[in-house]
């Protein structure tokens, strides 16, 4: 007997609802705390804090969001989307600050590319004090986003894009276009992209929500004086004193508000710019019908991404074994182990980073599988805006919840407390990646299965995760490399106890240890991409030879 969908997304549900009543909770006390939020608004560096959180969130998604489309589009005409979906998740599995370090690593005063045009060009024979990193107008902070969060968005559509039913829809739809005398570009954005890009809302408010919300990246590449908000509400937060402490929880809390309005905005906006076709619910981006819509744009932009991902990798590579490395100098005058040495000394790290994010992305997948098996389509769809809460919250406002509750449970600092703050922020993802090809699963496998007498544990164990086996690895390994990345709860929730080559990488990255910051920058960057790298082994198509006769 099959238990009852109610009690299945009930038990379920009350997995993600602890965390999120926790921060419900945290937001409740803070409206209710009017001195916190009057200290916060008399802050000097609240209103420059407010207007940096919302360029930098704000123009970062923008150029992340229209650059991924020129991609698609030109992966979609050209029929290279296959290609360009084979070096995604060598990008998705390099951690935002792993990214942010070697970023740092290139366009610093000492970096790469200055040292490249010195002193034959610029004639400079020292490093020039310029802010090319943690500059006041945030730019360096918004060239990080984007080079992160274009993969992101790439890889989201590429698994709806890859779902036969989709797939072959559209196709069928954009030759259509073609015969009716459109360019190819023109038919995409007239009948594709008004189709996927409401599919893509979530990853979307993901993107928005983080570029306003981060904070490790911030650290290593945003402006410092004065910071973002969400890393002026996380100094707050660290402080100890409680009326800081309040005050942190109100910026947290005013965090919430600026991703609730901006989200609010946008859709607005997506809305307002589009227009109806013959009377159809679908609709046209009225600015981007022209046919010379960014096709060599969207070709170079690829190719630079690529080129700068490649650069970001040696730079953290050559980093970390470098040791005297005197400006211009392209490469070190000695070359030396000794953070490599550093960091095998302290191999507990890498095991609980390890421990960590398995054991979080097994509980993830385990909870999403059952959630998209048992659950019934209408309730999974009326309750999905409430999973995918922890995408949009901000995160400082999120960790403070769950040291709440960590509290709460006498957790404090432990195993149990840092797998259940892990575990909180990998789910979404998890199930955000499995859902487009668990849901569009063809049913009438299933009823194959039973006309033959199967029973459903036979036909999930011998048909269905079989056939999407490649789904089931993709979303491990996505969330296998969201904890490897996590910054706040481990340091919060771990109440220092705990290290992970996340926290490493972000407290080193202050300092001038070059070596030692590039060796767990890149371990950081190692693990996802070996991650990755066993998902498409096992998700690899079965091949099947006919026997000799």
């Amino acid at each position: 007997m099959s238990p009852h969908p109610g009690w299945v997304a009930s038990l379920l549900l009350a997995v993600v609802l602890l965390p999120l009543l926790s921060v419900a909770w945290l937001a409740l006390e803070s409206l209710n705390n009017p001195t916190a939020w009057w200290a916060l608004w008399t802050a000097p560096q609240t209103v420059s804090a407010v207007a940096l959180t919302l360029w930098t969130g704000l123009a970062s998604t923008t150029l992340a969001w229209w650059i991924s489309g020129w991609l698609l589009a030109q992966g979609f005409i050209r029929h290279r989307l296959a290609g360009m979906t084979r070096v995604l998740p060598a990008m998705l599995a390099t951690p935002h600050a792993a990214l942010a370090i070697g970023l740092l690593f290139l366009v610093a005063p000492s970096g790469w590319v200055l040292r490249a045009i010195s002193p034959w060009l610029t004639g400079f024979e020292f490093p020039p004090p310029w802010p090319t990193t943690q500059d006041p107008w945030g730019l360096g902070l918004i060239a990080a986003l984007v080079l992160k969060e274009v993969p992101f968005l790439l890889w989201t559509a590429a698994t709806q894009l890859h779902r036969d039913d989709v797939r072959r829809r559209w196709q069928a739809e954009f030759s259509l276009a073609e015969t009716l005398g459109y360019a190819p570009d023109r038919a995409w954005w007239l009948v594709v992209w008004p189709q996927l890009a409401p599919r893509l809302w979530w990853p979307l408010m993901a993107v928005l929500a983080y570029g306003l919300t981060v904070v490790d990246m911030a650290l290593v590449i945003g402006p410092a004086s004065p910071p973002t908000l969400a890393v002026l509400a996380w100094q707050w937060l660290q402080d100890a004193d409680l009326a800081a402490n309040a005050q942190g929880a109100a910026a947290g809390g005013l965090l919430a508000l600026l991703v609730l309005v901006t989200g609010l905005g946008w859709r607005t906006l997506m809305w307002a710019s589009w227009r109806p076709v013959d009377g159809r619910r679908g609709r046209v981006p009225t600015r981007l019908t022209d046919d010379r819509t960014g096709r060599a744009g969207g070709v170079w932009a690829w190719r630079a991404i690529l080129l700068i991902y490649g650069a970001i990798v040696l730079a953290l590579a050559v980093g970390s074994v470098s040791g005297v490395w005197p400006f211009p100098a392209m490469l070190p005058e000695v070359w030396t182990l000794q953070a490599w040495i550093t960091v095998w000394s302290s191999a507990s790290t890498v095991t609980d980073t390890l421990l960590l994010a398995i054991g979080s992305t097994l509980l993830s997948l385990l909870w999403a599988v059952a959630w998209l098996e048992l659950v019934p389509r209408r309730w999974d769809s009326a309750l999905r805006p409430l999973l995918y809460l922890p995408l949009v919250l901000p995160g400082v406002l999120w960790v403070v919840g769950l040291y709440g509750l960590v509290l709460w449970l006498r957790w404090e600092g432990q195993w149990a407390g840092m797998l259940l703050a892990h575990t909180s922020l990998v789910l979404p993802y998890v199930l955000l990646a499995l859902s487009p090809a668990y849901l569009g699963f063809d049913p009438r496998y299933r009823h194959l299965a039973e006309s033959l007498g199967r029973s459903r544990w036979e036909f999930l164990w011998r048909i269905k995760w079989p056939l999407l086996r490649h789904a089931l690895a993709a979303s491990v390994a996505v969330g296998f490399a969201v904890s490897v990345a996590q910054f706040l709860p481990t340091l919060y929730v771990g109440a220092g106890r705990w290290n992970t080559v996340t926290t490493e990488a972000v407290t080193l990255a202050a300092g001038a240890q070059r070596s030692l910051t590039g060796a767990y920058a890149w371990l950081q960057f190692v693990l996802p991409v070996l991650g990755f790298a066993l998902a498409a082994w096992v998700g690899r198509p079965r091949r099947f030879t006919v026997p000799s006769t």
